[in-house]
């Protein structure tokens, strides 16, 4: 859905923003059929240098961020679509070093995370002490992995998970991506320490909600900083992403788009 919500927002608004799409690739290209001119589509990943693209896009799967993301740096900036691939260290570093080898940036869209540049401003100032992100939806909009796979949710409200984000990440790819994008803007925790809800609500069939925690360190009274926030993201019943969500993502394309190629990992 947030693939082809993107293409077509590309062929229509594209052209007037300066924007031009030159391949569209697919881990299934039968998905392709009907929404994507055959001229633009791109049958191998690899040949990606031969439509000579500005900023490549992920909106598939953190797979393809391990598999490829390195080897697409080489040709073009990326945008990251799935950043919990950044949960996997090796995928991290890999990333880092061909992004400052052939100097191009890696972007890393905010996706659901409200408030992302007050936790990396508050986070950069040293006054972040605790970051906790909890996603909440129905359980037929998880697509989980490993033991995660395995458990049913029989009660109303089930907590499926609770611990570091980098520890969610490779059982929830599509469902912690929220919670990667809060590890990445506050660095002095990161994804060992930002902490990482996630609930299965049999209430919640048509919206996610994500909850953001975060205190700072004892002030001179012993108080501490501290905020709390409660976003509701309509979705379709058993969808992955949120409708707001998508709406989002296309505001990160282009506010990258207007951003130097700078090496790095940035969020946008």
């Amino acid at each position: 859905m947030a693939a082809l919500s993107l293409v077509s927002q590309l062929l229509t608004q594209g052209p007037e923003l300066g924007l031009e799409l030159v391949f569209v690739w697919n881990r299934d290209p039968s998905r392709m059929a009907g929404s994507v001119p055959r001229s633009l589509q791109l049958q191998n990943l690899a040949a990606v240098v031969e439509r000579h693209p500005d900023l490549v896009v992920e909106v598939a799967h953190p797979k393809i961020i391990h598999e490829s993301g390195a080897q697409i740096l080489r040709h073009a900036n990326l945008l990251v679509g799935s950043p919990s691939a950044l949960a996997d260290q090796a995928t991290e570093r890999q990333l880092r070093e061909a992004s400052h080898c052939w100097g191009h940036a890696v972007f890393v869209a905010r996706g659901a995370l409200w408030g992302i540049e007050d936790i990396a401003r508050l986070d950069a100032a040293g006054g972040l002490q605790s970051l906790r992100v909890t996603m909440a939806t129905h359980p037929d909009g998880f697509r989980l992995e490993g033991p995660l796979a395995a458990v049913h949710s029989t009660r109303p409200r089930t907590v499926l998970y609770e611990g570091p984000v980098r520890g969610l990440c490779p059982f929830a790819p599509r469902n912690s991506n929220t919670m990667a994008a809060a590890a990445l803007a506050a660095p002095s925790l990161g994804f060992d320490h930002v902490i990482a809800v996630l609930v299965a609500d049999l209430s919640l069939t048509d919206m996610h909600v994500v909850d953001v925690e975060l205190t700072g360190p004892p002030g001179p009274t012993g108080r501490s900083f501290a905020v709390r926030t409660h976003r509701e993201n309509p979705a379709e019943p058993g969808a992955v992403t949120g409708s707001a969500t998508i709406t989002t993502f296309w505001r990160s394309l282009l506010g990258c788009c207007r951003l130097p190629s700078t090496p790095g990992i940035h969020l946008c």
